[in-house]
């Protein structure tokens, strides 16, 4: 019979055991350093980097500066009219909010910045007497005629703005729409319901332009 004999574990090696442990504790405290430094790098550094950036969304806001416009006096009914134009138009217009203006809040209004403005109680333009011309001031008998929303405009270019009239109310009102904005006539057209609703038509005596 063969009697097998479980060998005895041989004793470890004391220097390697010692070298370990020097490894260990050497590669601990490097571990933790570099994790302090990965967490710097990552941590937002002062109020700056804390501070979200704009969104894309987010609504930019007109000057607080009132808007320079005129004032001037309005007769008694023309007052009224004009009154009732303004307590009738919208907070905001697409994305423009209302601002201030400088004179005139019972006529005049404010939107964004370039501002467009409203202005009741204006001169009323009339149409020339003659096709080559007539009285100071007055559209051309050729001239084109926007009917928007049942209200009739008249448009005249300016170099940086273009101004709307309308032609067949017994109070005028006009919109300037500075050349920045695409499309005028749409943003003019944006007050025609309010002008629809508030001052009485004359349509009977508007300029044939104006009853298509």
């Amino acid at each position: 019979m063969v009697d097998l004999e479980t060998p005895r574990a041989s004793a470890p090696d004391r220097t390697t055991r010692g070298a370990a442990l020097w490894a260990t504790a050497f590669a601990v405290p490097v571990a933790v350093v570099a994790g302090l430094l990965i967490f710097w790098r990552l941590a937002p550094q002062g109020e700056t980097a804390a501070a979200p950036s704009p969104s894309a969304t987010t609504q930019v806001m007109a000057p607080a500066v009132p808007v320079q416009m005129a004032a001037p006096s309005l007769a008694g009914h023309a007052a009224q009219v004009c009154l009732a134009v303004t307590s009738r138009l919208p907070a905001e217009v697409r994305d423009l909010p209302a601002r201030q203006v400088s004179a005139g809040r019972g006529q005049n209004a404010a939107y964004g910045e370039p501002p467009i403005t409203v202005a009741c109680g204006v001169h009323q333009p009339t149409m020339c007497e003659k096709i080559t011309g007539g009285h100071a001031g007055c559209v051309p008998l050729d001239a084109d005629l926007l009917v928007m929303n049942g209200v009739c405009w008249y448009g005249v270019d300016g170099p940086a703005t273009k101004v709307f009239t309308t032609m067949d109310r017994e109070v005028a009102v006009q919109v300037a729409v500075p050349a920045s904005y695409d499309q005028p006539g749409q943003w003019a057209n944006e007050f025609s319901d309010t002008v629809a609703e508030s001052v009485k038509s004359q349509a009977a005596e508007a300029p044939t332009g104006c009853r298509n």
